[in-house]
């Protein structure tokens, strides 16, 4: 399951993302997104976790939920379109 994660404090890193989901169950992978130019994140990242189970039990545990001063938003993410050049 691909999880999206909204509404993070500026501090929190990719350890920290996983390091909070790990609570619940296998993490396989966990990103905070930054911005390109300045390297500074842009306060959403994606966890990724094998089991759906334990990612619908995360995604119940943490929404809303503090980390690092901030209340966490999580959401199943939804497939991105591919974009298409002509």
């Amino acid at each position: 399951m691909n999880i999206f994660v909204g509404n993070l404090a500026w501090g929190v890193d990719d350890i920290a993302l996983k390091e909070t989901f790990e609570a619940h169950g296998t993490v396989d992978s966990a990103r905070v997104i930054h911005d390109r130019e300045t390297g500074r994140s842009r306060g959403f990242g994606f966890v990724e976790m094998p089991n759906d189970d334990e990612g619908a039990a995360a995604i119940e545990a943490l929404e809303g939920k503090e980390v690092m001063g901030r209340p966490i938003r999580c959401n199943e993410s939804e497939q991105r379109e591919k974009s298409r050049k002509f």
